[in-house]
């Protein structure tokens, strides 16, 4: 494949692209996400993790739609600045960076957290420096890895749900689908599912770098998405069987305490290498999508111009992804990013908005409208019931991004005038 000096180069297929999403949604989410989502939901876990596939599915769709008409990197920044405007392409890219900016220093303190507990923050820096590294070398080694990773997860997951559902511990009637917390519970937990979810627009934002970006993307992103929900809704079945959903709750690393009351104490170390390669696998997609969003605001000066530069050998931005590494390398060393699930929801659930408000202007037909409007409305309903904190921070983050995108537009049309 060849590429220009500022393009990159196009070699992924659709098993490669399916993989990437995979590699994201079916990481260190599903060994974290469970517990919060149950503390809210109670027995409404399960409906909160339909709501939240519902809600993807729509994203799904929209994005699908969309990268088949713009493919290039950036995904949803693109579509929105081509669909509604530059401000509101603007807005879309700085949610996703820095939402997923704070998700990287998570899944990187989460392997350190399973790998040295005691070491998390120096074992996080070393899996960021280690990743970005890989990314630098090309995206066909990160999606080499990414495909390792996944089969390692999937295994482990496997392990999980067969070992629950055959155990003498496991009961159906744990699964009782309620509404104990409320609709509000179940829509938080909704909100926070669905931060495992979203890793699907990996896909999109690799779309310059796909072969036959119009066929492969809308294959790829329903086909990762599908297998996430099974996984899922697998795992969560077996573990609830096992813990309940008060159990569930109070867990604090659901799926090894899930193994462990199942009877099965020596599958606990398998789980926690598990939970540190799903991270691994998290963090390498991140920041893989997280650099490719920079790299399409740097074009566009909204970030700084020297960020657009693509290798001339490696046909990758490495620039960008040298400076998401270094941010993501001083986050995983200096902070507690426990509360980043809550905020980078907030932000990747403002992102995909923004997608299904382009989605809707592609075709005026009322049909053809239900399913952007439908994730919409989703997005903002699940943005809305997360936890406050989360609520107050993502909503003071985009103001903050607003009024900068603001500032730098008058800036320029002073100079302009002069």
């Amino acid at each position: 494949m060849t590429a220009s000096a500022s393009g990159l180069r196009r070699t992924l297929g659709v098993g490669d692209a399916v993989v990437v999403g995979l590699g994201a949604m079916v990481g260190a989410g599903i060994f974290a996400a469970l517990a919060p989502a149950a503390h809210a939901a109670g027995s409404g876990l399960l409906l909160g993790l339909a709501v939240a596939a519902l809600v993807a599915y729509c994203n799904a769709m929209s994005s699908a739609r969309l990268a088949a008409l713009y493919p290039a990197s950036g995904g949803t920044y693109v579509y929105g600045r081509e669909r509604l405007g530059e401000f509101w392409g603007y807005l879309a890219g700085w949610s996703f960076v820095v939402g997923k900016t704070a998700s990287c220093a998570a899944m990187a303190l989460t392997v350190g957290t399973y790998v040295w507990p005691g070491q998390a923050h120096a074992v996080a820096v070393a899996a960021v420096v280690a990743l970005t590294a890989v990314n630098y070398g090309g995206v066909q080694k990160s999606a080499w890895l990414t495909r390792v990773i996944v089969a390692v997860v999937l295994a482990v997951l496997a392990a999980v749900v067969v070992g629950c559902l055959v155990s003498g511990e496991a009961d159906a009637g744990r699964l009782d689908i309620g509404a104990s917390n409320g609709a509000g519970g179940v829509l938080q937990a909704a909100g926070l599912l669905f931060f495992a979810f979203a890793g699907y627009a990996r896909i999109a934002t690799l779309g310059e770098e796909v072969r036959d970006p119009a066929r492969t993307i809308p294959r790829a992103i329903p086909l990762a998405l599908g297998i996430a929900l099974v996984v899922y809704a697998g795992v969560a079945v077996a573990v609830l069987s096992v813990l309940g959903s008060e159990g569930l709750g109070d867990a604090t690393a659901p799926l090894a305490d899930a193994v462990r009351a199942a009877g099965m104490p020596w599958l606990v170390p398998v789980v926690r290498i598990g939970a540190a390669v799903a991270a691994l696998g998290s963090l390498l997609a991140l920041i893989l999508g997280v650099s490719r969003t920079t790299l399409a605001m740097a074009r566009d000066r909204h970030l700084p111009g020297a960020l657009a530069a693509v290798h001339p050998r490696f046909q990758v931005p490495h620039r960008a992804e040298l400076a998401v590494g270094a941010v993501v390398a001083v986050l995983a060393a200096t902070v507690d990013v426990r509360g980043a699930i809550g905020f980078s929801s907030f932000g990747v659930l403002a992102y995909y908005a923004v997608a299904n408000a382009s989605a809707w202007t592609l075709d005026s037909a009322p049909t053809a409208r239900v399913v952007p409007v439908v994730g919409l409305v989703g997005c903002a309903v699940l943005a809305f019931s997360l936890p406050g904190v989360s609520v107050v921070v993502g909503a003071g983050v985009l103001v903050v991004g607003a009024v900068a995108y603001g500032v730098r537009r008058a800036v320029r049309a002073r100079a302009g005038r002069a």
